[in-house]
């Protein structure tokens, strides 16, 4: 008989308190780190069994806890990678991994020289309506991808620690690099500030690939409405992925084309 994995999950506030409970029902949840004592009774009450700290070094010196799921402010990512690495732990990094290129290949590099797994939280590569959108893509049923555009666009929530494009262009950013199948040659991104003089509230970002593809993102938390749309322009079909929309509405497939006609485009 294999004994089940257990991991440990340091912060279990906004969005980490999504993974306590789906690590719970998996049955592999063994401890819960967080600063916040009052959160740690909250759970101790629903999750009887599940142990909790105040100290990140608790949990890592838990020789059955073989893996380690951060939740935390984005600026405290990479140091709490880092122990986690070198006290030999699997290493779950909620997106962005770190706010620096050169931390983020320290970490990798950390990773593989102990042959662990660093991985981020870009949990809408596993969207069953990506799945669709991507299979759509890569059997050729669009067609040629000539671009790609998406909005991320919401009143809130506002961070402090990282600008929106940190925020929320991951996403984004993960979904076209799955559908384009190349690293882009270049990026330009544009933002602006209006609540802080040094986060910006609003981007947008232009990638281009040596394939002729080119995408582009839209992302803000100062928006009146929420939209979360990702749009694939092919020569064949035109996909939208909405995931604002009820189910059997969040991919929609339009089989519009241009033609030409005497010298001119025409829209079939």
């Amino acid at each position: 008989m294999i004994n089940q994995p257990h991991v440990g999950i340091i912060g279990a506030g906004y969005w980490g308190k999504h993974l306590v409970r789906v690590y719970h029902e998996l049955g592999v949840l063994k401890r819960i780190c967080d600063s916040n004592e009052v959160l740690l009774e909250k759970f101790k009450a629903l999750h009887p069994g599940v142990e909790t700290c105040l100290a990140f070094n608790d949990l890592l010196l838990e020789e059955d806890i073989r893996a380690v799921a951060i939740a935390t402010p984005a600026e405290t990512h990479f140091s709490l990678a880092r122990e986690a690495l070198l006290a030999g732990k699997h290493v779950f990094v909620e997106k962005p991994l770190v706010l620096d290129e050169s931390e983020a290949e320290s970490l990798i590099a950390m990773a593989k020289e102990r042959n662990l797994i660093l991985m981020v939280g870009h949990l809408l590569q596993y969207h069953p309506v990506f799945h669709r959108l991507n299979e759509l893509a890569s059997t050729g049923e669009l067609g040629r991808i000539n671009y790609i555009y998406s909005h991320r666009l919401n009143l809130g929530k506002i961070r402090r620690e990282e600008n929106i494009l940190w925020s929320f262009a991951p996403h984004d950013i993960s979904m076209i690099l799955s559908l384009a199948g190349e690293e882009p040659e270049s990026v330009i991104a544009t933002g602006a500030n209006y609540l802080h003089r040094k986060i910006a509230d609003v981007t947008t970002t232009h990638l281009e690939f040596a394939s002729g593809l080119r995408a582009h993102i839209f992302v803000s938390w100062l928006h009146p409405f929420k939209e979360q749309k990702l749009v694939v322009v092919g020569n064949r079909k035109m996909a939208v992925f909405d995931d604002t929309q009820p189910w059997e509405e969040k991919l929609l497939l339009y089989s519009h084309q241009i033609r030409w006609e005497n010298y001119m485009p025409v829209v079939w």
